[in-house]
């Protein structure tokens, strides 16, 4: 988990303070790599086409149950969540209502 710091600080150095991150990680890593980056400032996503683990030994279900997870210890930790709408905002997304499938 050092590793999240170590980049975090060199991205600080870097960029200063203007700037938006984010992180992922795959495989048993998933849940404590997002919590450290959203502990950080950083923003997270989790999914089954990174990790196929809801913990220790454990398959998760789908990506919904690993959404579920990590929203709950970071809600736990006083984080905000964005809404869908916020994240689409953020990533500059149409969304669904705007495109044309």
């Amino acid at each position: 988990m050092d590793n999240v710091l170590f980049m975090k600080r060199t991205a600080d150095r870097l960029f200063g303070a203007d700037y938006v991150w984010s992180v992922l990680a795959a495989g048993r890593h998933q849940i404590p790599v997002a919590t450290q980056a959203a502990m950080l400032g950083g923003n997270v996503r989790v999914g089954l086409e990174d990790s196929l683990f809801i913990g220790r030994g454990r398959l998760a279900a789908n990506n919904a149950e690993q959404v579920r997870k990590v929203r709950q210890i970071l809600e736990e930790l006083g984080h905000e969540i964005a809404t869908p709408s916020d994240a689409r905002s953020m990533l500059a997304l149409k969304g669904g209502d705007r495109v044309g499938f």
